[in-house]
């Protein structure tokens, strides 16, 4: 019992707190008209979430700190998909007015050009593959983060980047509850290469929440809905910070991740400015993070056993007196 609730283990409770505000607040933006989960497909999930469960209470019972950190890290991540992704529906089905002509606007005073750069980039069939695989990647680079850093031991690392996505992402649908917004959408049908990004799919499934058609959730097919701030440009850029801590992936990691920001506007459907707005959010995810998850300083009598307090301290031999 007392390896399960390892002191050492404290920094990982901001994380829960954070996924208990949003599991209230998933149930608080229901009122009115709560969805419905298909309990078949909710079965993958909750077996991915036993299964989860299991490694943290082995890991933490078998003195195994790696199992432990990785699969807790993991544990709140998919808890965070879940529970982030639910709460975006219900926001969105208590939206008002779209706000695509507002940032529309801004991306316009801004200078951004997307027809242009829409063009220009469905002239490079290998350069269209490479960002449209990173910016799909996402998913990939979180697992990679989670592995590297738990196999490596790099726990203080590991807990404030999942902190700081937690965090990120709970204000980030949030502030997507008032500025709802269909996204940067393009036809396909009008190029050769580019293929439909995420906001011309969702189309259909932001439509159907927010005319209240939709209400029965297929938690294997969930899909972020979440335009401003661009979650996933905050997620890519916590990343960058979090392959710093691995001086072997600084650069071919923090790489990967700047091609998933830059493919951002173009394959999630986002403006501009939801991805200015995603990366400055990312630092103060980090600082806070890094603050709520910093081990407290054991003192000398604290962190002693026992023993060593019972343990009389050694004296100094003083001069030895002279005969006389």
């Amino acid at each position: 019992m007392r390896a399960f609730f390892n002191p050492a283990d404290r920094p990982e409770i901001p994380s829960w707190l954070l996924l208990a505000g949003m599991t209230i607040s998933v149930f608080l933006a229901q009122y009115g008209h709560a969805f419905s989960v298909d309990p078949v497909r909710a079965l993958p999930a909750a077996g991915a979430l036993c299964a989860l469960g299991a490694a943290i209470v082995a890991g933490r019972t078998t003195g195994r700190p790696r199992l432990a950190a990785g699969a807790a890290a993991f544990a709140q991540m998919t808890l965070f998909t879940l529970l982030g992704v639910v709460l975006a529906y219900a926001f969105a089905a208590n939206a008002g007015d779209l706000w695509d002509g507002r940032l529309a606007a801004a991306d316009r005073a801004i200078g951004f050009d997307w027809p242009v750069v829409r063009s220009l980039l469905d002239m490079a069939p290998p350069v269209v593959w490479l960002l449209g695989f990173a910016y799909h990647s996402l998913i990939l680079q979180m697992i990679v983060v989670i592995v590297v850093l738990s196999g490596l031991g790099k726990f203080d690392t590991l807990r404030t980047t999942v902190c700081a996505a937690i965090g990120s992402g709970f204000v980030t649908i949030l502030i997507s509850g008032v500025t709802p917004a269909m996204g940067n959408l393009f036809d396909p049908a009008d190029y050769l290469h580019l293929w439909p990004s995420v906001a011309w799919q969702e189309q259909g499934l932001i439509t159907g929440l927010r005319d209240g058609s939709l209400r029965s959730l297929d938690l294997t097919m969930l899909m972020g809905i979440v335009s401003f701030p661009s979650f996933h440009a905050t997620l890519a850029a916590i990343f960058i910070w979090a392959f710093r801590a691995v001086p072997r992936l600084a650069v071919p990691g923090g790489g990967w991740a700047v091609l998933t920001i830059v493919a951002t506007p173009v394959f999630g459907g986002h403006y501009g400015v939801d991805v200015i707005a995603g990366l400055l959010l990312a630092p103060p995810a980090i600082i806070a993070a890094r603050r709520l998850t910093r081990p407290a300083a054991a003192s000398p009598i604290g962190s002693a056993s026992p023993a060593q307090l019972r343990r009389p301290r050694a004296t100094r031999p003083g001069p030895t007196p002279r005969s006389r």
